[in-house]
Formats: C-alpha cells, structure tokens, sequence
C-alpha cells in the first residue's frame, strides 16, 4: 500500500507543480514582472509552506533541534540536490538575470545572520522578528525590479485573457497538491524504509528534510525542464530566503530556539559551503552539468557524515 501511496504522492507533486508554474507565469506576464521575481517571491513562499510547518509544530512542542535541524537540512538540499538535478537534467541553461550581480548577497544574508544570532545559543523572539523583516527587506529590494526580460514571453500564454480568480483557484489546487503531496510522500518513504530496516535516526534527519524539500524540488525541475531556468533559480534562492527568515523567524516567535553551534557544526559549516558554491556558480556561470555534479557529490560526503 506504502508504494501506491508514494507513486500517487509523487504524481500529485509533478502536477501541482506544474500548475504553480502555468498559474505564476500568467501572474508574471499580466504584471510585466520577470520570471526570476515570480520565482523568488511567490513559488518560494508557496513551497516552504512544508518547512514552516514542520518547524513552527517543532517549536510548540519545544523541539528546537527539529525545528533548526529542518531548516539546515532543507537549506543544503535545496542548494546541492535541488540545483545539483537541475543542472544535470536541464539542457542550456541561460538565466537572462546577472544573478550574481543582483543576487548573491542575498544567497549569503541570511546564514551570516543565523551565526550572529545563534552565536549564544538561543535565538529569541526579538531575533526572530528580526529575521522577518529580513524576508520583508528582501521583497522590498525585489520590488524594485525591472519588468519583464525580453524573451521571456510565452506567445501562447499571452493569447489567454487574465482572470485572477481562476489564477488564484488554480495556485491553491497546486500549492494544496505540493504541499500534501510532500507529506504524504514522505510518510509512506519512511514506512516502506522502516520496513527494509533503516534506522529511525537517518528517517528523521533525511526525510524530513529531503520531504519538506521536496517541493522546491519538483518545482524547480520541472522549470528548468520547461526552459525556465531564472524561475528554478530564483525559487532556490528565495526558498533559503525564507527559510531563514520566515521559516526560523516564525518557529522562534511561538518559542525561542537553543541552537547548539558545536554540534550541528558540520550541518552548519555544509550550509555555508553550499551557499558559497551557488555564488561561485552564479558569479562564474556555471550552469552546467560539472557545476551539478560538484553539488551533488558536496551532498553525498554531508549523507556520508551522518550515515556512520
């Protein structure tokens, strides 16, 4: 049963997915904004709706390990295994953005932050709240955005009359579909692993993560299939954006976080590393099969730390 669960999970992913992108493109086209923006704000928001509530529930429940490990781990998924497939599969890619240039403070922001703040140990309320305005402060800089590339635009897109009630409609089907999708896959994956006898501890640190991961996953890949590069890229960034920001700002607002520096050491030192390859890619423009490989292997040494 396990299995036809993940298979429907799966397929609920890939099309919500799907519709998020159609939907945000109609969004993009109509107001003239640039696919990346449409990336980095409203797909990045949709698809950390999973780590928000994994985080924001570990927080009730004073789980502050959980709630910090989820946001680590999602944020060196989203770099090395979501980019890392994105550059493997995708042919040509071209973003259209200086995204080094424009972008790459705000890839490195928001974990120099997290080191200050957790510094101590604790990341309280007033830090918290700081954090939210730190996603604010990132909207506002995005709002400032030329409008739309040339060559982003769908003729096809174009011919359709907008209507944001459909739009809206439509957004919440595949935002819902992502969101329960993920959970639902991550579920039946832990069953069917417990039943091949993986241990509880690597369910919990992988699948979590990887789980709340998944959107951004799906997302991005299939973007970047469709030629939408700066939409994949924009999504990641955004996504650790809001990870930080929203995701940790949030779960530390309902119950201050103790973080232990020591011991997430090499989770957190792997995040920064992460952080620092994207801007290496972006600053040289890597975009390119070895840039995905580099990423991915970067992964498989941070799995490796935490198999043995």
């Amino acid at each position: 049963m396990d299995y036809i669960i993940f298979i429907l999970s799966m397929a609920a992913l890939i099309k919500g997915a799907d519709l998020i992108i159609k939907e945000a493109e109609k969004i993009a086209l109509h107001y003239g904004i640039s696919e990346f923006v449409i990336g980095a704000t409203l797909i990045a928001l949709g698809t950390s709706l999973p780590e928000m509530a994994a985080s924001i529930a570990a927080s009730i429940d004073h789980k502050s390990d959980l709630a910090v490990s989820n946001v680590i781990g999602s944020v060196v998924l989203n770099i090395t295994l979501v980019l890392g497939l994105v550059f493997l599969l995708a042919k040509d890619i071209h973003p259209r953005r200086d995204i080094f240039g424009q972008d790459s403070a705000w890839a490195l922001f928001p974990i120099f932050i997290f080191l200050l703040v957790a510094y101590d140990g604790t990341i309280t309320r007033a830090e918290g709240a700081l954090f939210l305005l730190l996603m604010v402060g990132y909207l506002l800089f995005l709002a400032h955005e030329p409008t739309i590339v040339a060559g982003e635009v769908d003729e096809e897109l174009l011919q359709e009359k907008f209507d944001w009630l459909p739009t809206i409609l439509m957004l919440i089907v595949g935002f819902v579909m992502v969101v329960y999708g993920a959970d639902f896959a991550v579920e039946s994956a832990s069953n069917i692993a417990r039943a091949l006898g993986v241990s509880e501890w690597v369910i919990g640190l992988f699948l979590v993560a990887f789980g709340t991961s998944l959107p951004e996953l799906v997302v991005s890949v299939v973007a970047a299939l469709n030629k939408k590069a700066d939409m994949s890229i924009g999504n990641i960034i955004g996504s650790n954006v809001a990870n930080f920001s929203v995701v940790l700002g949030s779960a530390s607002l309902v119950h201050p976080l103790k973080v232990d520096i020591i011991a997430y050491g090499f989770d957190i030192a792997t995040a920064l590393i992460a952080s620092m390859m994207l801007v290496f890619i972006t600053a040289n423009r890597l975009y390119n099969k070895s840039a995905g490989i580099a990423l991915l292997v970067t992964l498989a040494i941070f799995s490796l730390h935490h198999v043995h």
